[in-house]
């Protein structure tokens, strides 16, 4: 636990391959993890699910979902160790994100597993074990428990949850550790729900030109259910 206003040593980082913002954010984390030693575990959150309209399947319904099954293909690799989930989040989220490949088609995710130097095969055992599923289940309620609804969330050590930094392009360097003490400042005010930046047209140009290898990438259309 950590000692009442000391800066967090690790935290848990909830993530979907899917979602851009939570790629950017994760660039932005390790950055800080290499610098000052942050200890991160990652966990999942489903988008699919969250956003789910009323009557359609639930993403584990499908024989293959594009972020409920890439990250049960990271369940299993986490019960190795969580260096391998870093590691597949890595190479899926920068196929998507950066490279404009589709990691969501299941043939893509086992050529981003064998370009990991693992067997191809790890991604039919993961969607064939019904345990990976229990893992990202209790990951993505937990969030929900938490008030969450959306990534990235960080989860510190004392409970504290936040949603974000959403930011792009992902700072580094000396920024990255700034916009961390920032993000811990945060926390030292637990009823300070909310500041945002409004996006003007120039923000928004400049947000689709960030994203534009996922946008040519993905197959389906972004859904985000209002929050209260």
């Amino acid at each position: 636990m950590t000692e009442p206003g000391a800066a967090p040593v690790k935290l848990d980082f909830h993530f979907d391959v899917m979602c851009p913002w939570a790629y950017q954010t994760s660039k932005w984390i390790r950055d800080v993890r290499d610098q000052i030693g942050l200890g991160i575990t990652w966990r999942f959150f489903s988008l699919e699910e969250v956003n789910r309209a009323e009557g359609r399947k639930h993403p584990w319904e499908r024989d293959w979902s594009y972020g409920w099954s890439m990250m049960r293909v990271g369940a299993r690799l986490r019960r190795e160790s969580n260096s391998l989930l870093d590691d597949w989040y890595e190479v899926s989220g920068r196929a998507l994100h950066e490279d404009g490949r589709q990691p969501h088609r299941r043939e893509v995710a086992e050529e981003l597993v064998a370009e990991m130097g693992l067997d191809p095969a790890l991604v039919g055992e993961a969607v064939a074990d019904p345990t990976t599923h229990d893992d990202v289940k209790a990951d993505h309620d937990r969030v929900l428990a938490l008030g969450g609804f959306g990534v990235p969330t960080l989860v510190f050590e004392d409970g504290s949850t936040l949603f974000g930094p959403v930011v792009t392009p992902a700072p580094s360097g000396a920024e990255a550790v700034r916009l961390w003490d920032l993000t811990v400042g945060w926390t030292a005010f637990p009823h300070l729900y909310e500041l945002r930046r409004p996006k003007t047209t120039a923000d928004l140009d400049h947000i689709a030109h960030s994203f534009e290898p996922y946008l040519r990438a993905r197959e389906w259309n972004t859904v985000q259910k209002p929050v209260a």
